[in-house]
């Protein structure tokens, strides 16, 4: 044994390492935690504060808890409503879905979902075929152009996409403007309106394209309004209406309010933050302001089970 070792032992020994282990300390008591027993009927008991603010959005507040936990109704619920944002994030707009539904189809340059979610440059131009397309087939200098495209939600565009068009198509030929040829646009993010109404030549651009889902919501649509479109128009020379959708505003209340944005940028020559809003007038001008508007309804996906007698 080297010197070095020697001493390290002995420095060991002096310490007491080599003396025998005591017996272990006597564990303390441990009190039981106390029972609790998550009763849905709780939640009439909330504080007036967040039940107040529950009835007035779709946000999970006031859910409360169970020890440290979430309750398990409340789990199952964020779950299934999370499922049906991924699922709307992962749909496809099918291949002939626009020729079977009366629309021009049109494609971005992207090739592929996974680079559509990946690249959203890519997604803000025509390909060369869809290019070509649009300048054979659509036709010129339109008051509005209208655009349904897929967006983050192939969900909302097949399930609504169509019946928005027609209606907002019918709304604005009611009040005087000529609308272009109907088009689909297939990977598509909201600047490619952009491109599309510079080639038509369009007043105003329309795109109506499958929003970012949230929670719950994988179905809604949302419209991008922008006047005299072309390459290079930025965020803030656009307006915007969200939420388009059943439980939202349906397609019914949306097409008056959107022509009435495009009429109103037709004549006073400008979008997005120029847009004097107090100036739009006609049949659903007055729901464009800042007034109440009832509050969406929550929908519950599961329901849980009773075990036991117990929910």
């Amino acid at each position: 044994m080297s010197r070095t070792r020697a001493l390290i032992a002995r420095l060991r020994a002096r310490l007491g390492s080599a003396a025998p282990q005591g017996p272990p300390p006597p564990l303390p008591v441990v009190p039981a935690p106390p029972a609790r027993v998550y009763v849905p009927a709780r939640a009439a008991g909330r504080e007036a504060s967040s039940s107040g603010a529950a009835r007035h959005t779709t946000a999970l507040l006031g859910i409360g808890h169970v020890g440290t936990r979430y309750a398990t109704d409340v789990v199952l619920q964020f779950q299934a409503e999370l499922a049906v944002a991924h699922h709307a994030v992962a749909a496809e707009l099918p291949d002939g879905w626009a020729e079977a539904n009366g629309f021009v189809p049109l494609r971005s340059r992207v090739t592929s979902h996974r680079e559509f979610l990946l690249r959203p440059d890519l997604g803000r131009r025509l390909d060369d075929a869809s290019l070509a397309t649009l300048r054979q087939r659509a036709a010129r200098g339109p008051d509005v152009q209208l655009v349904v495209a897929d967006g983050l939600s192939a969900v909302a565009c097949m399930g609504s996409g169509k019946a928005l068009h027609d209606a907002l198509r019918a709304a604005c030929e009611a009040r005087g403007l000529t609308v272009g040829t109907p088009v689909c646009a297939k990977f598509a993010r909201v600047w490619l309106e952009d491109e599309i109404g510079q080639e038509v030549g369009a007043k105003v651009a329309v795109i109506l394209l499958g929003e970012r889902p949230g929670l719950g919501t994988g179905d809604g649509l949302s419209a991008y309004l922008v006047h005299a479109p072309r390459i290079g128009k930025t965020d803030g020379e656009r307006n915007m209406m969200s939420n388009l959708h059943a439980r939202g505003t349906p397609p019914d209340r949306a097409a008056p309010r959107l022509a009435a944005l495009a009429a109103a940028m037709i004549e006073q020559g400008t979008s997005g933050v120029g847009l004097d809003l107090t100036r739009v007038s006609g049949d659903g001008a007055g729901e464009l302001g800042r007034g109440y508007r009832a509050p969406q309804v929550r929908q519950r996906l599961v329901e849980r089970g009773e075990r036991g007698g117990r929910p």
